[in-house]
């Protein structure tokens, strides 16, 4: 076991969920897209937003692929900032 196995199994005990459905690559993914290609800040907001989708019963590899494209779809220029128009 790594130390996140480690951390992901006493989160979910502490919060009472079954380590086993939590899709740890695919969050690791997302977290990853989002922070490269839209913003770092924009990660844990969005590994958030998809906890909440799941809550409310979607998919979550379905959610964190859609996430995923939209990061990759984001408009950035290379100093960080949305361009004009």
């Amino acid at each position: 076991m790594t130390v996140l196995d480690d951390w992901v199994t006493a989160a979910c005990a502490e919060l009472g969920l079954d380590p086993a459905g939590v899709p740890v690559p695919a969050v690791l993914d997302l977290a990853r897209d989002v922070a490269h290609q839209v913003l770092r800040p924009g990660a844990p907001v969005t590994a958030y937003l998809l906890g909440v989708a799941v809550g409310r019963g979607a998919d979550p590899a379905a959610a964190a692929a859609r996430l995923s494209a939209l990061a990759g779809s984001w408009p950035v220029d290379l100093d960080g900032t949305v361009p004009a128009g």
